[in-house]
């Protein structure tokens, strides 16, 4: 038994039984491709069924996208990964995965940049108003430019400063740095009153309040953002290949496949699976990294 103000005992508590939460997720998932799978499949066995074209109060409906040439089997493009990227090439499979590894390293130097950058203007809003008053409207309406209309002078910009090779980093971390500004922001800023007053009670200075106080508050916000910007790092990467005139990467491997696609479509459709699997596994990376990180919030969920 424990008396008001004496710490609770956790090794008094019963042991709730472990919950499948992670197998429910990955059931859930299993289950959600088997249905894109089946409607994937589905639709284009009735689409052949009527010729690809469908009739409704006698307005003709063109199926064709569902044809073998504009959508091919899943199966085809699961065997697409076995067979060779080209002519004397190595296997599909092999080529993507170093393709892919070229563009993650792009990545993860912009989600560097970015999340840093982001980081920092984040802090800087947080201890200046006049700041965060003037700056963060030019920061929300710099998300409003398409990234294809910056990257080509991004790539300009880079080459003539004699930095080509980091023209695509930069095009990440375009991408990256404005969740982290927003999320960050508002974990900063949105600590306790009570638990404040009482670090400047103790005289605390700034510093002492962002490390000690701000910073633990605002880590589950922060791990938000990245999460949204790993995923973002990663089509600003392939985004970011395909004007800078790389001759690696899976922006310039989708390029390349689309020019054949009427030849070939399962390859072009194996190239962008690889382009979402990186962008899940560079997720899981940073989600991982949280539950390692915010042990708290890990013993929350549980």
């Amino acid at each position: 038994m424990t008396t008001i103000g004496q710490p609770l005992d956790r090794s008094a508590v019963p042991s709730t039984p472990p919950n499948f939460r992670w197998l429910r997720q990955i059931g859930g998932t299993l289950l959600l491709l088997a249905f894109l799978a089946l409607l994937w499949e589905g639709a284009k066995a009735f689409a052949r069924a009527n010729n690809y074209a469908l009739e409704i109060g006698g307005l003709t409906i063109s199926l064709s996208n569902f044809n073998n040439e504009q959508l091919p089997h899943l199966g085809d493009i699961a065997r697409a990964f076995a067979e060779p990227a080209g002519r004397g090439a190595p296997p599909l499979y092999q080529f993507l995965f170093s393709q892919a590894m070229f563009t993650l390293w792009e990545a993860v130097r912009g989600f560097a940049i970015g999340g840093v950058f982001g980081f920092a203007l984040a802090v800087l809003f947080t201890y200046s108003g006049l700041m965060q008053r003037g700056c963060l409207p030019f920061v929300v309406a710099s998300q409003t430019v398409p990234i294809l209309a910056i990257a080509p002078m991004v790539v300009i910009w880079m080459s003539r400063a004699g930095a080509r090779d980091w023209a695509v980093p930069m095009i990440a971390a375009y991408l990256t740095f404005f969740p982290v500004v927003i999320y960050t922001l508002r974990g900063l800023t949105s600590v306790p009153p009570t638990a404040l007053e009482l670090m400047q009670t103790y005289a605390a200075n700034g510093r002492a309040i962002l490390f000690k106080l701000r910073l633990p508050n605002a880590l589950p916000q922060i791990f938000t953002a990245l999460k949204l910007s790993a995923t973002a790092s990663v089509v600003g990467a392939i985004i970011g290949e395909l004007p800078s005139g790389s001759q690696d990467g899976l922006g310039i491997a989708v390029l390349d496949f689309a020019r054949y696609y009427n030849q070939s479509p399962p390859r072009l459709w194996a190239t962008i699976a690889t382009a979402g699997l990186l962008g899940i596994a560079f997720f899981g990376a940073v989600s991982i990294a949280e539950r390692l990180i915010v042990r708290w919030r890990a013993e929350e969920s549980d």
